[in-house]
């Protein structure tokens, strides 16, 4: 029982803000955290700011808060962050004409690997099924035989 309460407890999403870092407004609060959701920590690269102990994601988690302090949108403050950074920052990259690669090479990838399994899977199958020999083509195999 305490094993599987321990396994609970590490697989849940690890917090980096740190107390200091926490809005008095909830509602700001609650929008700091889905604006620092999207956003890479450009030290760790696999991880958002807000999960991230890097001081680079410290020092984004407050420039987003503080930004939220100043009335910016979330947009802007995305806008503002992109601009600073580049789009690498974003999680979830932008569908625009030079990120298409991006969006639609694992689909095109998945639809090729599935259309070569299926070609081959018939491939197989229609070999697995030979037609009998014709009795012209038996008479001409059992000479072919006999001559050896």
């Amino acid at each position: 029982m305490l094993l599987s309460v321990l396994i609970g407890l590490a697989t849940l999403p690890a917090q980096a803000v740190e107390p200091d870092e926490v809005l008095q407004d909830a509602k700001l609060e609650v929008r700091a955290r889905n604006i620092s959701e999207g956003l890479r920590c450009l030290v760790c690269q696999n991880q958002s700011i807000d999960d991230s102990e890097a001081p680079l994601a410290k020092d984004l988690r407050v420039l987003v808060r503080e930004l939220l302090k100043a009335g910016d949108t979330d947009q802007q403050i995305e806008d503002f962050i992109v601009a600073r950074y580049g789009e690498f920052v974003l999680l979830k990259p932008r569908f625009a004409l030079h990120t298409l690669v991006l969006w639609f090479a694992t689909p095109a990838v998945f639809l090729t690997a599935l259309l070569i399994v299926i070609l081959a899977y018939r491939r197989r199958s229609g070999a697995a099924n030979p037609t009998a020999l014709s009795d012209a083509e038996e008479r001409r195999l059992n000479r072919l035989l006999d001559d050896r």
